[in-house]
Protein backbone atom coordinates (compact mmCIF):
# COMPACT_ATOMS: atom_id res chain seq x y z
CA UNK A 1 0.00 0.00 0.00
CA UNK A 2 1.51 3.59 -0.99
CA UNK A 3 1.95 5.79 1.61
CA UNK A 4 0.48 9.46 1.91
CA UNK A 5 2.17 11.75 0.73
CA UNK A 6 2.07 15.31 2.63
CA UNK A 7 2.74 18.78 0.94
CA UNK A 8 3.94 21.32 2.86
CA UNK A 9 3.56 24.81 1.74
CA UNK A 10 5.55 26.87 0.68
CA UNK A 11 8.57 28.19 3.21
CA UNK A 12 7.12 25.67 5.79
CA UNK A 13 10.24 23.82 5.41
CA UNK A 14 12.33 25.70 7.00
CA UNK A 15 12.20 23.34 10.35
CA UNK A 16 12.36 19.83 8.69
CA UNK A 17 15.01 21.09 6.59
CA UNK A 18 17.04 21.91 10.18
CA UNK A 19 16.46 18.83 10.93
CA UNK A 20 13.41 19.67 13.97
CA UNK A 21 11.70 16.29 14.06
CA UNK A 22 7.93 18.10 13.97
CA UNK A 23 5.40 19.16 11.22
CA UNK A 24 2.66 20.64 12.61
CA UNK A 25 -0.86 20.88 11.12
CA UNK A 26 -0.71 24.56 10.04
CA UNK A 27 2.22 24.06 8.18
CA UNK A 28 0.31 21.32 5.44
CA UNK A 29 -0.89 22.38 1.71
CA UNK A 30 -2.48 19.15 1.06
CA UNK A 31 -1.93 15.33 1.31
CA UNK A 32 -1.83 12.28 -1.14
CA UNK A 33 -4.18 10.14 0.76
CA UNK A 34 -6.70 9.86 3.94
CA UNK A 35 -3.77 8.36 6.70
CA UNK A 36 -5.34 6.81 9.56
CA UNK A 37 -3.41 7.65 12.94
CA UNK A 38 -0.41 5.92 13.60
CA UNK A 39 0.38 5.60 9.31
CA UNK A 40 3.77 6.51 8.30
CA UNK A 41 3.52 9.08 5.77
CA UNK A 42 6.21 11.13 3.62
CA UNK A 43 6.78 14.48 3.61
CA UNK A 44 8.08 16.90 0.35
CA UNK A 45 7.98 20.66 0.59
CA UNK A 46 6.11 22.48 -2.24
CA UNK A 47 8.42 22.04 -4.94
CA UNK A 48 7.97 18.70 -4.56
CA UNK A 49 11.23 17.17 -3.04
CA UNK A 50 11.31 14.28 0.03
CA UNK A 51 11.85 15.80 2.95
CA UNK A 52 11.61 12.93 6.00
CA UNK A 53 9.12 10.45 6.80
CA UNK A 54 7.35 10.09 10.08
CA UNK A 55 3.68 8.74 12.00
CA UNK A 56 0.83 10.67 11.33
CA UNK A 57 -1.58 11.82 13.75
CA UNK A 58 -4.37 14.11 14.16
CA UNK A 59 -3.51 16.98 16.50
CA UNK A 60 -1.68 20.09 16.42
CA UNK A 61 1.80 18.12 15.93
CA UNK A 62 0.36 16.33 12.71
CA UNK A 63 3.93 14.10 12.05
CA UNK A 64 6.04 13.27 14.36
CA UNK A 65 9.52 12.67 11.99
CA UNK A 66 11.25 9.37 12.48
CA UNK A 67 13.99 9.36 9.68
CA UNK A 68 15.06 12.58 7.08
CA UNK A 69 15.69 9.78 4.53
CA UNK A 70 13.47 7.57 2.97
CA UNK A 71 12.99 4.32 4.45
CA UNK A 72 10.68 1.62 4.80
CA UNK A 73 11.43 1.01 8.44
CA UNK A 74 11.34 -2.79 9.26
CA UNK A 75 11.76 -4.45 12.68
CA UNK A 76 15.83 -4.23 12.25
CA UNK A 77 15.20 -0.65 11.78
CA UNK A 78 13.44 -0.57 14.99
CA UNK A 79 15.76 -2.83 16.94
CA UNK A 80 18.90 -0.67 15.64
CA UNK A 81 17.25 2.22 16.84
CA UNK A 82 17.20 0.88 20.22
CA UNK A 83 20.62 -0.94 20.03
CA UNK A 84 22.02 3.00 19.45
CA UNK A 85 19.45 4.26 22.79
CA UNK A 86 21.24 1.85 24.51
CA UNK A 87 24.79 2.03 23.16
CA UNK A 88 24.57 5.62 24.64
CA UNK A 89 23.21 4.71 27.86
CA UNK A 90 26.72 2.63 27.93
CA UNK A 91 29.03 5.03 26.98
CA UNK A 92 27.73 7.07 29.77
CA UNK A 93 28.18 4.17 32.71
CA UNK A 94 25.02 3.26 33.49
CA UNK A 95 24.47 -0.12 31.68
CA UNK A 96 25.99 -2.68 34.55
CA UNK A 97 26.38 0.01 36.63
CA UNK A 98 27.50 -1.53 40.76
CA UNK A 99 25.42 1.57 41.87
CA UNK A 100 22.42 2.40 39.81
CA UNK A 101 19.97 0.02 37.87
CA UNK A 102 17.34 2.77 36.94
CA UNK A 103 17.91 4.75 33.76
CA UNK A 104 15.68 6.08 30.94
CA UNK A 105 17.05 3.88 27.73
CA UNK A 106 14.79 5.80 25.08
CA UNK A 107 13.89 9.76 25.59
CA UNK A 108 11.70 10.35 22.33
CA UNK A 109 13.22 13.07 19.74
CA UNK A 110 16.73 12.32 21.60
CA UNK A 111 17.02 9.08 20.69
CA UNK A 112 15.18 9.76 16.92
CA UNK A 113 12.45 7.65 19.02
CA UNK A 114 9.79 10.50 18.83
CA UNK A 115 6.46 9.76 20.92
CA UNK A 116 8.51 6.43 22.97
CA UNK A 117 9.75 6.65 25.96
CA UNK A 118 11.29 3.23 28.13
CA UNK A 119 12.63 3.42 31.47
CA UNK A 120 14.76 0.41 32.40
CA UNK A 121 13.99 -0.47 36.06
CA UNK A 122 16.39 -3.15 37.25
CA UNK A 123 15.52 -6.14 34.75
CA UNK A 124 12.11 -4.65 34.07
CA UNK A 125 11.62 -2.54 30.97
CA UNK A 126 8.50 -0.31 30.82
CA UNK A 127 7.23 1.54 27.25
CA UNK A 128 5.14 4.36 27.00
CA UNK A 129 4.02 5.82 23.97
CA UNK A 130 2.75 9.13 23.00
CA UNK A 131 1.92 8.75 19.57
CA UNK A 132 -0.04 5.95 18.08
CA UNK A 133 2.34 5.29 15.74
CA UNK A 134 4.92 4.20 18.68
CA UNK A 135 2.32 2.17 19.91
CA UNK A 136 1.74 0.11 17.35
CA UNK A 137 5.11 -0.96 17.25
CA UNK A 138 5.21 -2.18 21.10
CA UNK A 139 5.44 -5.67 20.27
CA UNK A 140 8.05 -4.92 18.13
CA UNK A 141 10.17 -3.26 21.11
CA UNK A 142 9.36 -5.89 23.25
CA UNK A 143 10.80 -8.48 21.36
CA UNK A 144 14.00 -6.35 20.21
CA UNK A 145 14.16 -5.47 23.96
CA UNK A 146 14.82 -9.11 24.76
CA UNK A 147 17.09 -9.48 22.07
CA UNK A 148 19.15 -6.41 23.31
CA UNK A 149 19.21 -7.70 27.21
CA UNK A 150 18.97 -11.06 26.64
CA UNK A 151 18.49 -12.61 30.50
CA UNK A 152 19.23 -8.96 32.06
CA UNK A 153 15.43 -8.85 31.21
CA UNK A 154 12.61 -10.28 33.00
CA UNK A 155 9.56 -7.57 32.76
CA UNK A 156 8.19 -5.64 29.75
CA UNK A 157 5.12 -3.80 30.54
CA UNK A 158 3.51 -1.48 28.28
CA UNK A 159 1.55 1.63 30.09
CA UNK A 160 0.63 4.20 27.21
CA UNK A 161 -2.90 4.19 28.48
CA UNK A 162 -2.30 7.29 30.35
CA UNK A 163 -0.12 9.15 27.60
CA UNK A 164 -2.08 8.74 24.38
CA UNK A 165 -4.66 11.37 23.14
CA UNK A 166 -8.29 10.60 23.99
CA UNK A 167 -11.27 9.32 21.92
CA UNK A 168 -9.09 7.08 19.73
CA UNK A 169 -11.08 4.46 17.37
CA UNK A 170 -9.50 1.64 19.53
CA UNK A 171 -9.10 0.59 22.97
CA UNK A 172 -5.70 0.93 24.61
CA UNK A 173 -4.66 -1.33 27.54
CA UNK A 174 -1.97 -0.88 29.77
CA UNK A 175 -0.34 -4.98 29.15
CA UNK A 176 2.63 -7.38 29.90
CA UNK A 177 4.61 -8.08 27.17
CA UNK A 178 7.28 -10.27 28.50
CA UNK A 179 7.11 -11.85 32.70
CA UNK A 180 4.22 -10.51 35.18
CA UNK A 181 6.50 -8.35 37.66
CA UNK A 182 4.47 -5.74 39.13
CA UNK A 183 7.52 -3.74 40.97
CA UNK A 184 11.03 -3.93 41.86
CA UNK A 185 13.60 -2.46 44.28
CA UNK A 186 16.32 -0.29 42.30
CA UNK A 187 19.60 1.24 43.43
CA UNK A 188 19.88 5.13 42.28
CA UNK A 189 23.31 5.84 43.27
CA UNK A 190 23.17 3.31 45.95
CA UNK A 191 20.02 4.69 47.67
CA UNK A 192 17.17 1.94 47.72
CA UNK A 193 13.69 2.69 46.12
CA UNK A 194 10.63 0.84 45.84
CA UNK A 195 9.32 1.46 41.91
CA UNK A 196 5.37 0.31 41.14
CA UNK A 197 5.14 0.97 37.26
CA UNK A 198 1.51 -0.37 37.11
CA UNK A 199 0.22 1.76 40.02
CA UNK A 200 2.68 4.82 40.29
CA UNK A 201 2.76 8.10 38.08
CA UNK A 202 4.26 8.09 35.18
CA UNK A 203 6.14 4.72 34.56
CA UNK A 204 6.59 4.77 38.11
CA UNK A 205 9.55 7.31 39.06
CA UNK A 206 10.83 9.99 38.59
CA UNK A 207 14.69 9.77 36.94
CA UNK A 208 15.18 12.80 35.84
CA UNK A 209 16.13 13.76 38.99
CA UNK A 210 19.22 11.72 39.54
CA UNK A 211 21.68 14.14 39.10
CA UNK A 212 20.13 17.42 41.18
CA UNK A 213 19.17 14.84 43.85
CA UNK A 214 22.83 13.98 44.31
CA UNK A 215 23.68 17.59 44.41
CA UNK A 216 21.16 18.10 47.42
CA UNK A 217 22.56 15.35 49.16
CA UNK A 218 25.91 17.04 48.49
CA UNK A 219 24.14 20.35 50.58
CA UNK A 220 22.39 18.75 53.30
CA UNK A 221 24.83 17.62 55.82
CA UNK A 222 23.71 18.86 59.23
CA UNK A 223 20.75 20.92 57.55
CA UNK A 224 17.25 21.06 57.98
CA UNK A 225 15.72 20.01 54.56
CA UNK A 226 12.55 20.62 53.45
CA UNK A 227 11.45 18.55 50.22
CA UNK A 228 7.91 19.67 49.10
CA UNK A 229 6.18 17.80 46.29
CA UNK A 230 8.19 14.89 47.48
CA UNK A 231 6.41 12.30 45.78
CA UNK A 232 8.54 9.20 46.39
CA UNK A 233 10.92 10.56 48.38
CA UNK A 234 13.34 11.03 46.19
CA UNK A 235 15.40 14.51 47.44
CA UNK A 236 14.48 13.33 51.27
CA UNK A 237 16.50 10.13 50.88
CA UNK A 238 19.93 11.85 49.62
CA UNK A 239 19.75 14.27 52.17
CA UNK A 240 19.27 11.44 54.91
CA UNK A 241 22.03 9.92 53.83
CA UNK A 242 24.31 12.82 53.37
CA UNK A 243 23.69 13.55 57.35
CA UNK A 244 20.96 16.34 57.37
CA UNK A 245 20.25 17.48 60.71
CA UNK A 246 16.09 16.87 59.76
CA UNK A 247 14.25 15.86 56.48
CA UNK A 248 10.30 17.03 56.02
CA UNK A 249 8.89 15.71 53.60
CA UNK A 250 5.59 17.65 52.12
CA UNK A 251 2.78 16.02 49.41
CA UNK A 252 -0.84 16.60 48.99
CA UNK A 253 -1.28 13.00 47.98
CA UNK A 254 -1.76 10.26 50.90
CA UNK A 255 -0.67 7.76 48.19
CA UNK A 256 2.93 9.99 47.97
CA UNK A 257 3.64 10.05 51.71
CA UNK A 258 3.03 6.36 51.91
CA UNK A 259 5.78 5.89 48.74
CA UNK A 260 7.78 8.01 51.20
CA UNK A 261 7.49 6.74 54.01
CA UNK A 262 8.09 3.22 52.33
CA UNK A 263 11.35 4.81 51.02
CA UNK A 264 12.96 5.71 54.17
CA UNK A 265 11.90 2.61 55.98
CA UNK A 266 13.94 0.31 53.09
CA UNK A 267 16.76 2.99 53.57
CA UNK A 268 17.08 2.40 57.48
CA UNK A 269 16.06 5.80 58.14
CA UNK A 270 13.51 6.63 61.77
CA UNK A 271 10.93 8.84 62.44
CA UNK A 272 13.96 10.40 64.35
CA UNK A 273 15.53 11.91 61.49
CA UNK A 274 12.41 12.36 59.21
CA UNK A 275 8.60 13.22 59.15
CA UNK A 276 6.31 13.84 56.56
CA UNK A 277 2.66 15.54 56.06
CA UNK A 278 -0.08 15.41 53.37
CA UNK A 279 -0.68 18.64 52.99
CA UNK A 280 -1.19 21.22 49.76
CA UNK A 281 2.64 22.42 49.09
CA UNK A 282 1.68 26.08 49.58
CA UNK A 283 -0.85 25.57 52.64
CA UNK A 284 2.43 24.30 54.54
CA UNK A 285 4.73 26.79 53.50
CA UNK A 286 2.21 29.70 54.46
CA UNK A 287 1.74 27.88 57.90
CA UNK A 288 4.83 26.86 59.10
CA UNK A 289 6.42 27.53 62.08
CA UNK A 290 9.77 25.44 60.98
CA UNK A 291 13.02 27.55 59.90
CA UNK A 292 14.72 25.60 57.02
CA UNK A 293 18.36 25.86 55.52
CA UNK A 294 17.41 23.45 52.83
CA UNK A 295 14.25 23.85 50.59
CA UNK A 296 13.40 21.62 47.34
CA UNK A 297 10.74 23.29 45.30
CA UNK A 298 9.66 20.42 42.30
CA UNK A 299 6.43 20.85 41.31
CA UNK A 300 4.33 19.06 38.82
CA UNK A 301 3.95 20.69 35.30
CA UNK A 302 2.02 23.90 36.37
CA UNK A 303 1.52 24.35 32.17
CA UNK A 304 1.25 21.40 30.13
CA UNK A 305 -0.45 24.02 26.93
CA UNK A 306 0.65 27.44 25.94
CA UNK A 307 -2.73 28.57 26.64
CA UNK A 308 -2.67 28.54 30.28
CA UNK A 309 0.95 29.11 30.27
CA UNK A 310 0.61 33.01 31.75
CA UNK A 311 -1.29 31.25 35.04
CA UNK A 312 1.48 28.73 35.39
CA UNK A 313 4.21 31.45 35.69
CA UNK A 314 2.10 33.38 38.11
CA UNK A 315 1.96 29.90 40.01
CA UNK A 316 5.91 29.68 39.96
CA UNK A 317 6.40 32.82 41.05
CA UNK A 318 3.90 33.33 43.62
CA UNK A 319 5.48 29.51 44.81
CA UNK A 320 9.18 30.95 45.04
CA UNK A 321 8.42 33.86 46.69
CA UNK A 322 6.99 32.23 49.70
CA UNK A 323 9.72 30.04 50.02
CA UNK A 324 12.34 33.17 49.60
CA UNK A 325 10.60 34.72 52.84
CA UNK A 326 10.33 31.68 54.78
CA UNK A 327 13.75 30.06 54.18
CA UNK A 328 16.37 30.78 56.93
CA UNK A 329 19.17 33.27 56.62
CA UNK A 330 21.84 31.21 54.52
CA UNK A 331 19.60 28.75 53.37
CA UNK A 332 19.70 27.35 49.57
CA UNK A 333 16.88 26.64 47.69
CA UNK A 334 16.28 23.94 44.95
CA UNK A 335 13.81 25.20 42.53
CA UNK A 336 12.49 23.49 39.23
CA UNK A 337 10.01 23.94 36.51
CA UNK A 338 9.45 20.23 34.61
CA UNK A 339 6.78 22.42 31.90
CA UNK A 340 7.97 22.19 28.58
CA UNK A 341 6.22 25.25 27.45
CA UNK A 342 8.06 27.19 30.44
CA UNK A 343 11.41 27.92 28.38
CA UNK A 344 14.46 28.04 30.20
CA UNK A 345 14.29 31.68 30.08
CA UNK A 346 11.00 32.32 30.96
CA UNK A 347 11.70 30.26 33.86
CA UNK A 348 14.34 31.93 35.28
CA UNK A 349 13.02 35.80 34.88
CA UNK A 350 10.17 34.10 36.68
CA UNK A 351 12.36 33.10 39.47
CA UNK A 352 13.99 36.78 39.00
CA UNK A 353 10.82 38.52 40.24
CA UNK A 354 9.60 36.07 43.23
CA UNK A 355 13.54 37.24 44.87
CA UNK A 356 12.65 40.63 44.28
CA UNK A 357 8.97 40.77 45.49
CA UNK A 358 10.72 38.51 48.91
CA UNK A 359 13.07 41.24 49.65
CA UNK A 360 15.86 38.79 49.67
CA UNK A 361 19.86 38.95 48.30
CA UNK A 362 19.66 35.89 46.60
CA UNK A 363 22.57 34.74 44.37
CA UNK A 364 22.57 31.42 41.93
CA UNK A 365 24.82 28.88 42.51
CA UNK A 366 23.99 26.03 40.13
CA UNK A 367 21.79 26.33 36.81
CA UNK A 368 20.31 22.24 36.38
CA UNK A 369 19.06 20.38 33.93
CA UNK A 370 17.85 16.67 33.40
CA UNK A 371 20.50 13.75 33.16
CA UNK A 372 22.66 12.27 30.04
CA UNK A 373 19.80 9.44 30.15
CA UNK A 374 17.30 12.05 29.16
CA UNK A 375 19.17 13.70 25.56
CA UNK A 376 17.93 16.39 23.86
CA UNK A 377 18.79 16.46 20.06
CA UNK A 378 20.46 19.63 19.10
CA UNK A 379 17.65 19.97 16.48
CA UNK A 380 14.91 19.74 18.88
CA UNK A 381 15.49 22.25 22.01
CA UNK A 382 11.98 21.70 23.15
CA UNK A 383 13.57 18.11 24.82
CA UNK A 384 15.01 20.30 27.11
CA UNK A 385 11.96 20.78 29.38
CA UNK A 386 13.96 20.04 32.87
CA UNK A 387 15.09 23.53 34.15
CA UNK A 388 16.05 24.23 37.98
CA UNK A 389 18.50 26.37 39.65
CA UNK A 390 20.51 26.12 42.93
CA UNK A 391 20.38 29.67 44.57
CA UNK A 392 21.60 30.87 47.88
CA UNK A 393 19.54 33.41 50.12
CA UNK A 394 21.63 35.66 52.51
Amino acid sequence: MSRTKIILKSGKDDAVLRQHPWVFSGAIKKMHGDPQEGDIVDVYNNKDRFLACGHWQNGSIAVRIFSFQAVEPDYDFWKLRLLQAYTMRKTIGLVDSKITNVYRLVFAEGDSLPGLVIDFYNGAAVIQAHSIGMYLLRKDFANALKEIYGDKLHTVYSKSKESLPKNLSFEVENEFLLGDMEKTVVLENGNKFEVNWINGQKTGFFIDQRFNRELVGKYSKGRKVLNTYCYTGGFSIYALKEGASLVHSVDSSAKAIDLTDNNVALNQFTSVQHQSFSIDTMSYLQSMEESYDLIILDPPAFAKHRDVRHKAVQGYKRLNAIAFKKIAPGGILFTFSCSQVVDRRLFESTIFAAAIQSGRKVKILHHLSQPADHPASIYHPEGQYLKGLVLYVE
